[in-house]
């Protein structure tokens, strides 16, 4: 009989469950030893998240999810864990929005993985976010995040790394930093592990189609679409979207100085979704490659790896939001499995992390450099 070697995970801004479904699904053997992770508490403001976290993460623990603000969490109540995970909230550093940074309401909110990390001293955390949250505030953001994550509790060695998840099974262009912290008295550095699938990608047609989605599938109402965009969707290719030239006249939008690629974009069938978003209104839901209307949540959720068992609990807009801001399953279990063969010792395929410690400079200089930002903004 396998022996567990069991390791307990704390996760704040959890949203749906992406990364503690990735972790529950990451297994490990060595010899006799199963390492496994078990999610134990988790926090988020939204309670529809909180609610297919409750349903799909913990269906049999209704005290392990914590709804409300982070900043109301008592650090001292989180029961014992040996990772932390947390997503934080990605509106203020994405390349989509405004990018205010840490001056927008969500940018500090990063503060708070710090604090817990300092007050449990966890083995591990893994800290996950947008690829803007390098450029935000003129990089100087997240030179003092990492700074500080380094530098939190008993001190970690971080590996960050930004993955392009559609080299990791996922059917999707979804480019994300991870950071993985290891408390630097455990005497180990996580490596990155190698791209899967970087030769071939997995489609979004072998994704939505590969078995077919279940008519009564949960979360799998359609859109009505209104009579133009209809229309005007017959004469987008796929691939392609609402500047497209083919498109007639009478059916363009009468929009000036805009050109988001993904409005009214259409799927291309041969290759990996384009990021599946959880914000904006009409024209950004992600679109089929030949039936004329929007996604169905369950096909979006589908392109993020969430298995047709995975229900989401919400109103529709509310379940495509909670989509949108998942990490990918399969993509969080790839690191997952990573980090528990980090801890059983057992090597594995990895490649050089692309974002070092060498953007990290002079702590103190960090500090104050940050600072003086702040009192010009």
């Amino acid at each position: 009989m396998n022996r567990i070697n069991k390791f307990k995970m704390a996760e704040l801004f959890c949203g749906p469950g992406g990364l503690a479904l990735g972790a529950i699904q990451a297994r490990v053997f060595k010899g006799n030893y199963n390492f496994k992770i078990e999610p134990v508490w988790a926090n988020d403001i939204d309670p529809y998240a909180c609610r297919t976290y409750q349903k799909n993460i913990h269906p049999k623990n209704p005290k392990a999810v914590s709804c409300g603000p982070v900043e109301k969490v008592d650090l001292n109540k989180i029961p014992r864990f040996d990772i932390l995970a947390f997503g934080f909230p990605c509106n203020d550093f994405s390349i989509v929005g405004e990018q205010k940074g840490i001056n927008g309401r969500y940018g500090p909110l990063y503060s708070y993985g710090v604090k817990a990390i300092t007050k449990h001293n966890p083995l591990c955390f893994i800290a996950e976010n947008v690829n803007g949250l390098k450029s935000a505030n003129g990089g100087q953001v997240f030179k003092a995040i990492l700074n500080e994550l380094k530098n939190s509790g008993l001190g970690y060695n971080l590996t960050t790394h930004l993955y392009k998840f559609e080299e990791y099974g996922v059917p999707q262009y979804r480019h994300r930093i991870v950071i993985v912290g290891i408390r630097k008295d455990v005497g180990t550095r996580f490596k990155v592990p190698a791209p899967t699938t970087r030769s071939k990608y997995i489609s979004a047609k072998e994704s939505i189609e590969n078995p077919p989605i279940k008519l009564n599938a949960p979360n799998n109402e359609k859109t009505k679409q209104s009579p133009i965009v209809e229309e005007r969707l017959k004469f987008i290719p796929p691939g392609e979207n609402a500047w497209y030239d083919g498109i007639p006249a009478h059916l363009r939008l009468k929009v000036k100085n805009a050109k988001m690629s993904q409005i009214y974009r259409r799927l291309h069938p041969d290759k990996p979704a384009y990021t599946i978003t959880g914000s904006g209104g009409g024209g950004t839901h992600g679109y089929h490659w030949s039936e004329n209307r929007a996604l169905t949540n369950r096909e979006r959720a589908r392109l993020q790896t969430f298995p047709d068992s995975f229900v989401f609990e919400g109103p529709k807009e509310n379940v495509r939001r909670q989509i949108g801001m998942a990490v990918p399953p399969k993509g969080a279990r790839v690191i997952f499995e990573a980090l528990l063969k980090t801890f059983a010792e057992i090597s594995y395929e990895s490649v050089n992390a692309n974002i070092n410690d060498s953007v990290l400079g002079d702590s103190k200089k960090l500090k104050r450099e940050l600072y003086e930002y702040l009192q010009l903004v």
